[in-house]
C-alpha cells in the first residue's frame, strides 16, 4: 500500500495493456515520435534538418527524464514546453528544431488520437473474444428449454441459447461500433496556432502546396491516412464524443447481460464461475454473490456517463479553443477507455465458464408450463370431439383453483393432475404429458440461434480472427 490515493480503476479493474497505454511513459514517448515525424516530414519538403539531427531524436524516444520535466514545468508552468526542454538535454543538436512551427497541440491531439485508436484496438481485441465466447455458449445451449420473462412475469417458453442470442446481438452492434470508430479516426495533422498553417506556410516562405503536404506526410506517418481537414488549435472535441458514445454502447450491453445474470444466479438457473475459496460474505458463510457481474454493473454505469463529458466540453470550446477542455479530458478520456476494458474483461472472465443448472431451469419451467399448455390440451380435447366453448370454460376454472393454491397455499402447481381428473377433458395424465412436448413450445428458437451465429455473428468472428485467444486477467 502507498500513502498516495491510487485509481481503483488501475489498481483493480483495467488490463495491464490499457493502463499502459494511457501511462506517462507511452504519453510522453508518442510526444517525442510526433516531434520526430513532424522533423522528418520538414526535412524531406526542404527545411534546414541535418540527418545527425533526426538521429539524435531517434535515439532518445523512449528515455524521459521525468524528474527534469517537472523540474521544467514548476518553472514554465507549460506541460509541452517542459518536455520540449528536457528531451534537448538529451538531443542537444537536435534541440533547435524540435517542435518547430508547431503548437502545443500538434503533440498533444496527435498523441490522443493516436492514444484513441490504439486504446480502441485493445478494446476491440477483448470485445471480439466475448463474442466468441457467447456464440459457443449459445450454440452449446441452442435447444434448452426454459421458462420465458417478459416484464419479469413468466412468458412463453424461450431457451438458454436463444437468450444468450440477445445478449450477443447486443455486443455485436458494439463490436462494429469499434470497428467503425477506429476507421474513421484520423490525425489532427499540422494545421498550426488556430488551423491556418500560417506558422508553416512561413516556413516554406509562401509555398501553399509544401505546407499541405507537410500535413499529410505528418499524418501517413503517425500512422493514419489523412489528418481533419480543418481544425481549430484542437482536432473537433466531437470526435471525443462519438470514441465516448462506442464505449458507453458496450456498457449498455454489459449492464443488460450483468443484470440479467445476476437475476439467474438469484434463480440458481445459471452462475458466473465461483473459485474453490472464494468467500461470497464475511458473515453468511454459505453465500454465492454474483461478485463480477455486480462490479461490471457498477462499472457499466460509470462508463455509461462518460460522452457527457465531452459533450459540455465541446459545447463551451470558444471559437478555436479554450483551455477548460483539458484538465477534464486528461481525466475523461484513459478512464472511460480503463472501464471499458475492465468490464469487458469480467465479461469474459465470466463467460469462460459459466456454470448451467438444468435440472433447476426444468423445475422452474414446469412450475409454469401447466398454465402455458393449455392452449395445447385445449385443442387436442377438440380433436377428440369436445366442445371448444365448454373445454374453454372448464379449463379456466381449473386454471385459478390451481393458480390460488401456488399462490396462498405455497403448493405445487397441481393444474395437469386437476385437468386429468375432470371427465369434461377426457384425457389421463400420461396422454396430457405426451401432449406436452416441450419441443412444441420454443418455436424456432434453436434454428434462430445457428442461423444468427452463423449469418451475423461468424462472419464478424471471421474478419477479426487474428484476435481471437485473449484470455481474461481477474486480478480480484
Amino acid at each position: 500500500m502507498t500513502s498516495e490515493y491510487v485509481s481503483p480503476l488501475v489498481e483493480r479493474v483495467a488490463t495491464k495493456e490499457m493502463c499502459a497505454l494511457f501511462s506517462a511513459q507511452r504519453k510522453f514517448s508518442t510526444w517525442r515520435k510526433c516531434w520526430l515525424a513532424l522533423a522528418e516530414a520538414e526535412q524531406e519538403l526542404g527545411l534546414d534538418i541535418s540527418d545527425e539531427q533526426l538521429n539524435e531524436i531517434r535515439a532518445h524516444l523512449d528515455d524521459i527524464d521525468f524528474e527534469a520535466a517537472k523540474r521544467f514545468e514548476q518553472e514554465t508552468r507549460h506541460d509541452v514546453m517542459a518536455h520540449i526542454h528536457a528531451f534537448g538535454l538529451v538531443a542537444p543538436k537536435a534541440k533547435p528544431i524540435i517542435h518547430l512551427g508547431a503548437t502545443s497541440c500538434y503533440v498533444g491531439d496527435n498523441t490522443d488520437l493516436i492514444l484513441l485508436r490504439e486504446g480502441l484496438e485493445l478494446v476491440l481485441d477483448k470485445a471480439v473474444n466475448v463474442l466468441a465466447k457467447l456464440a459457443t455458449f449459445a450454440k452449446q445451449w441452442r435447444d434448452l428449454p426454459t421458462l420465458g420473462y417478459t416484464h419479469f412475469q413468466p412468458a412463453q417458453v424461450v431457451t438458454v441459447g436463444k437468450r444468450a442470442c440477445l445478449w450477443t446481438q447486443d455486443l455485436l452492434m458494439d463490436v462494429e461500433d469499434v470497428e467503425n470508430a477506429i476507421r474513421r479516426l484520423r490525425c489532427r495533422g499540422v494545421k498550426g496556432t488556430t488551423g491556418t498553417q500560417a506558422s508553416f506556410l512561413a516556413l516554406f516562405e509562401g509555398d501553399g502546396e509544401k505546407a499541405a503536404k507537410l500535413d499529410q506526410l505528418v499524418a501517413e506517418k503517425l500512422g493514419f491516412d489523412s489528418s481533419y481537414p480543418v481544425t481549430g488549435q484542437t482536432y473537433p472535441r466531437k470526435v471525443d464524443t462519438h470514441v465516448l458514445r462506442v464505449l458507453a454502447g458496450i456498457g449498455e450491453s454489459v449492464h443488460k447481460w450483468a443484470t440479467d445474470m445476476r437475476i439467474l444466479q438469484r434463480l440458481k438457473e445459471v452462475e458466473e464461475p465461483f473459485a474453490a475459496k472464494q468467500v461470497g460474505s464475511s458473515a453468511m458463510a454459505y453465500k454465492r454473490n454474483p461478485m463480477r457481474c455486480e462490479r461490471a454493473c457498477a462499472l457499466a454505469r460509470f462508463l455509461m456517463v462518460s460522452p457527457l463529458h465531452s459533450q459540455f466540453t465541446t459545447a463551451v470550446q470558444w471559437f478555436e479553443r479554450t483551455l477548460d477542455d483539458s484538465a477534464i479530458r486528461r481525466i475523461s478520456l484513459p478512464e472511460a477507455f480503463l472501464a471499458a476494458d475492465g468490464i469487458l474483461n469480467l465479461y469474459l472472465n465470466v463467460m469462460e465458464n459459466p456454470v448451467v443448472y438444468p435440472k433447476v431451469i426444468e423445475k422452474h419451467l414446469w412450475e409454469e408450463l401447466p398454465f402455458m399448455a393449455t392452449e395445447n390440451i385445449l385443442m387436442a380435447c377438440v380433436k377428440r370431439g369436445g366442445d371448444r366453448q365448454e373445454l374453454h370454460e372448464v379449463i379456466r376454472t381449473h386454471s385459478h383453483a390451481a393458480s390460488a393454491r401456488v399462490k396462498e397455499e405455497g403448493a405445487d402447481n397441481d393444474l395437469l393432475d386437476r385437468l386429468a381428473g375432470d371427465p369434461a377433458i377426457g384425457m389421463t395424465r400420461e396422454e396430457i404429458d405426451e401432449v406436452l412436448d416441450l419441443r412444441e413450445f420454443v418455436g424456432r428458437a434453436p434454428q434462430q440461434v445457428d442461423e444468427f451465429i452463423e449469418q451475423e455473428v461468424q462472419p464478424v468472428l471471421d474478419r477479426n480472427v487474428a484476435r481471437l485467444g485473449t484470455e481474461s486477467d481477474v486480478r480480484v
